[in-house]
């Protein structure tokens, strides 16, 4: 009889030890796969890190990019400017304000307007930023002219070390474009043009930069004057 009782207790020691065995092994298994999981949730968040970052750095003020396209610009910013005195404008390396006032420019072919291009005035390489719409904005260049445009919202910038009255034709001398009574640019037919709202007479060439002054060119249909209202600061 003792030696079956122990026969026993033994079995039963052996089934404890192999439970015991069981539960370690089922425990270990659990580890494995908690640490698989952890371990790959851990890399795919080390790489959206990695990949944001490229994408931040991407999204930052980028220096000499000069493949900016203005969409539906009468034409593109002319890369010709060298720093050389163009119709009696002058240009240095960095912005003159003395004299700081603005303009703006509208023009309408035909009925459909088309974009001033950022960038007339300024030589490459540029200097960019994006602005809240997404469209870039040209913050400077290897040299900037005393008349530029720094996007294509159709202001004028006048910074200038003496007080001095720029006119409409040397933006388009910058711009390297025609501008006369019957061409505006690449576009051709009668142009009518508008300062403040009041019909210009004359050569479109001659129209004086004063300060806030509202220029609309028509070409082909006269479109009615558009006002524009100039953002705090400018």
């Amino acid at each position: 009889m003792a030696s079956q009782a122990s026969k026993r207790s033994a079995q039963e020691r052996r089934a404890q030890i192999e439970k015991m065995r069981a539960e370690q092994a089922r425990k270990d298994r659990q580890r494995k796969i908690y640490f698989g999981i952890g371990a790959g949730a851990l890399v795919a968040v080390l790489v959206a890190a990695l990949v944001a970052l490229g994408l931040s750095k991407s999204n930052s003020s980028t220096p000499a990019n000069n493949s900016n396209q203005t969409p539906n610009a009468l034409a593109q910013t002319w890369d010709g400017l060298t720093g050389q005195t163009v119709d009696g404008v002058s240009a240095q390396t960095s912005e003159q304000l003395v004299y700081h006032i603005h303009a703006h420019l509208a023009i309408y072919v035909n009925g459909t307007q088309k974009a001033v291009p950022g960038g007339i005035g300024i030589t490459q390489p540029w200097q960019t930023s994006q602005q809240q719409d997404g469209s870039a904005f040209i913050d400077g260049g290897k040299q900037i002219y005393y008349v530029h445009t720094h996007d294509s919202s159709g202001i004028i910038h006048i910074e200038s070390p003496t007080q001095t009255t720029y006119t409409l034709g040397q933006v388009f001398a910058e711009w390297n474009q025609p501008l006369s009574e019957t061409q505006v640019g690449p576009a051709t037919g009668s142009v009518i043009a508008y300062v403040n709202g009041q019909k210009y007479t004359g050569d479109p060439s001659k129209i004086q930069l004063t300060p806030h002054a509202v220029i609309q060119l028509n070409v082909g249909k006269d479109v009615a004057f558009a006002p524009f209202s100039f953002p705090s600061g400018l």
